[in-house]
Order: C-alpha cells, then structure tokens, then sequence
C-alpha cells in the first residue's frame, strides 16, 4: 500500500495573501467544518483504544501520549486538564514531548528526529506492562514516536496512536491506530490546523470517556473536579444544591468540609 501524507499536500487555497481578512477567515471556517465528519468516520478505532485504556486504568495503570512539536504540545494539555477536571492524580495521565519542557513553548531543534529518546523519557517514569501509551504525530513519521511505540511493543506494552495520514509508518507500528484523514490544510502543510484541532478533539474523546468509564463523573457533573478558583468553588455549592435540598450557604459549608462535591453529597444527612 502506498503512503501518501495528505497533510503535506498542496492546499486547495490559492493566493493567501490576496484575500480579505473575511476571507480567510470564512475559508478556514470552511476547512476547520470538515474535521469532525472525519473523526465520527474513525469512532470504531477510537473505542477500540478507549476500551484498552480503560482496562488499564482499572488495573492501577497510567497514560502517557508521546509527541513532538503541536502533536506534543496537545498530548501535554490533555494530561495536564485531567487533575482538575477529574480529580485523579497527577501522574495517572502524562504527556512526554520530544525536548522536555523547554518544547512545550519553543522549538527544540531535531528533538523529534531522535528514535532512542522517546523510550529513555518513559523509563524516568518507570513504564511498565498496566501502562498504555499513545503517540500522536499527525504525519505518521515522526521518528521519536514512532522509536517509543516500537520499544514499548517489544517490552509488552500497549500502543496506540493518533496520526492524521491512512497507512502511515506510525499506524503499522501501533496495536490499536487512530487515523483522522483530514486532507490539505488551508495552508500548505501547516497541520497545528485541521490535523490538530482533528488531535485534540480524539484527545477529550479518549480522556473523557475513560474518566466517565472510571466513575469521575456522575450524572454529568464533575463532581471530582478540584476547587481551584472562585468559579469552580462556585459551580461545586450549585452542584450540591442540585443533588441535596439545602441552601447555598449550607452547601458552601459542606463543601468546605468534606472537600468536593462527591463526599459532600455523599455525607448529607438532613
């Protein structure tokens, strides 16, 4: 089968730069619609990952996604929005990107081109056989992904991946392979576009649905979330009042006390 990167192919957007900025605008509109038509053609791929996941997680498990430049940088948000939002641990989901930290905000020169590297970031880690890893490169080639999912196969590993190229190097090499075809960008090549928004919309679907699968949300409240600010201290009195009749002053002290919005409803007596 041959491998054609259609993220890299030229866009079918002439002369940018003549356009009016209504234009553009309606024009990346016009592209960005398309996106999640490609991800409801691949939710059969992405359950399947899914259900690994949860198994994994239900075992003491963790998640790790492993990317390099946007694709890193997405893997990162997800990991780090999981805590706050579900209130797990912090390193129940992590995300690795190719030159560390420093990536996360500038480019680091050749980090994704090295193969060895992705492995040496996960054993600091200590990955094991109840983790799950997940590469996401959006051209299927990026040799520090792909090199992490390799070794990760051979040490008994679960792998999956998330690329945006059909019959990419990166889907061969990963168990359970996620591939959201969504063609040119609107500028040529420029896949922080389409193939990223196409990347982080896999990403909630696949943190999301876990946490729901693990019981972090109950009806559809996060009532694990962790009181940060003021709105979400707010939104937890709300959330309590909606599940037991008291008023917002006794909700507030109830949260107060037990800490979130699960113990406090779940330690009510009238």
């Amino acid at each position: 089968m041959t491998f054609t990167k259609t993220t890299e192919q030229a866009s079918k957007y002439e002369h940018l730069e003549k356009m009016s900025v209504n234009e553009l605008l309606t024009n990346i509109n016009q592209e960005d619609k398309t996106v999640p038509h490609a991800v409801e053609k691949v939710i059969p791929q992405i359950e399947a990952l899914v259900e690994q996941v949860v198994a994994k997680l239900k075992l003491g498990g963790r998640i790790f996604y492993i990317g390099a430049g946007t694709s890193g940088r997405l893997g990162v948000v997800d990991a780090s929005e999981c805590p706050p939002t579900f209130g797990v641990p912090f390193d129940l989901v992590n995300g690795i990107i190719a030159g560390g930290d420093t990536a996360i905000r500038r480019a680091v020169e050749n980090a994704e081109d090295n193969a060895e590297q992705a492995w040496l970031d996960l054993k600091t880690h200590h990955i094991n056989e109840i983790d799950i890893v997940i590469g996401i490169a959006a051209s299927g080639t990026t040799p520090y992904v792909i090199g992490g999912l390799q070794t990760c196969n051979e040490n008994n590993i679960i792998t999956g991946c998330i690329t945006c190229n059909a019959g990419s190097p990166l889907a061969l090499t990963a168990q359970y392979p996620i591939e959201v075809v969504v063609g040119p960008e609107f500028i040529t090549g420029s896949s922080r576009m389409k193939a990223g928004t196409a990347q982080k919309l896999v990403l909630n679907m696949i943190s999301t649905a876990a946490m729901i699968q693990l019981g972090k949300v109950k009806g559809n409240k996060m009532v694990d979330m962790q009181l940060s600010n003021i709105k979400l201290v707010d939104r937890g009195v709300k959330m309590i009042m909606g599940e037991i009749p008291v008023s917002y002053e006794e909700a507030s002290e109830l949260l107060k006390k037990y800490g979130s919005v699960r113990n406090a409803v779940d330690n009510y007596t009238a």
